[in-house]
């Protein structure tokens, strides 16, 4: 009952920031399973068949609050269920040994992606509610982003959802409402590449349980947040956890000394806590001047009619 109470919690947690952010979900719960000894494959298999039940409540969620475009849906999701399961085919493949730091590799890089990306450069915004983009450029990104997602143990929205944040060309809301409901496709692709690679044997379902619960519990709270909270300061801190928690499952795989480990850890919190800051300090430049704004154009001439 222990297990489930904390993975429940852990899989709240992870659904709480990836239906805010569109990501994280599967990049924050793979890397607190690795964080504890959990087998890279089982991991990820872990978190996808729970996701499978985490995405229906998600996109149902995101849809009753209006952020679904069906057809971006589609459109990314097939081809990212296509790579899905290439991609976990690819790592069932692998040992543990090579797994882990692979792994580790590829959830770090995205945390740092994420820290970045929303501490420094904050995606710009459409009001768009239907997406523009066609075949020709979702079809390779969802093929990327399910590889990614399922070899990595996660990745799906830190690929796909800035991809099409940075084009500028879709109301946010859609967009993580669109990449987290297509993930549905992606979490049953994959979670079937598993049981084909790895089996069911070695799949706990106390951890896959408490996943699904947690996540199923936060979906509707994360649906809401979507239109209410600072994604910059959410997407930073979470990035600079991710980043942290595999900097040590990567150390502990390179078998770096106690002692050189504690200089790296408090240079990633530093550098963490300043990308909270500077995204805090944007957040606030960003608002001061909305009212700035708002008064030039009250101010400005009316042109005389001739």
């Amino acid at each position: 009952m222990r297990t489930l109470i904390v993975f429940a919690l852990v899989g709240f947690g992870a659904q709480l920031v990836d239906g805010a952010l569109g990501m994280a979900y599967g990049v924050t719960s793979t890397s607190l399973l690795l964080l504890i000894g959990t087998n890279p494959a089982t991991a990820s298999a872990s978190v996808h068949l729970a996701e499978v039940g985490t995405t229906i409540a998600a996109g149902l969620s995101h849809w009753r609050f209006g952020n679904v475009d069906w057809k971006l849906v589609l459109r990314l999701g097939v081809p990212g269920a296509v790579g899905a399961f290439l991609g976990a085919t690819a790592l069932s493949a692998l040992s543990t040994e090579d797994a882990a730091p692979y792994m580790a590799g590829v959830l770090l890089a995205l945390g740092v992606y994420i820290l970045i990306r929303f501490s420094v450069r904050p995606p710009r915004v459409s009001q768009a509610r239907v997406s523009p983009h066609r075949s020709k450029f979702l079809s390779p990104l969802g093929l990327v982003a399910g590889f990614v997602d399922a070899s990595g143990g996660g990745g799906w929205g830190p690929v796909a959802t800035p991809a099409l944040l940075t084009a500028g060309r879709t109301a946010p809301r859609t967009v993580v409402g669109s990449v987290d409901t297509s993930e549905f496709l992606v979490a049953v692709a994959a979670s079937i590449g598993f049981l084909i690679g790895i089996g069911s044997e070695v799949l706990d379902p106390w951890t896959i349980g408490g996943l699904l619960l947690g996540g199923v519990l936060a979906a509707p709270v994360a649906a809401w947040l979507v239109t209410k909270i600072p994604a910059p300061v959410l997407g930073t801190a979470v990035g600079g956890l991710i980043v942290l928690t595999n900097t040590r499952t990567i150390l502990r795989a390179l078998d770096v000394a106690d002692g050189a480990r504690t200089p790296i850890y408090l240079a990633v919190v530093g550098i963490w806590v300043a990308a909270v800051a500077i995204a805090v300090a944007k957040l606030r430049q960003a608002a001061a001047a909305e009212p700035v704004a708002s008064e030039d154009a009250d101010e400005a001439p009316v042109p005389a009619r001739d």
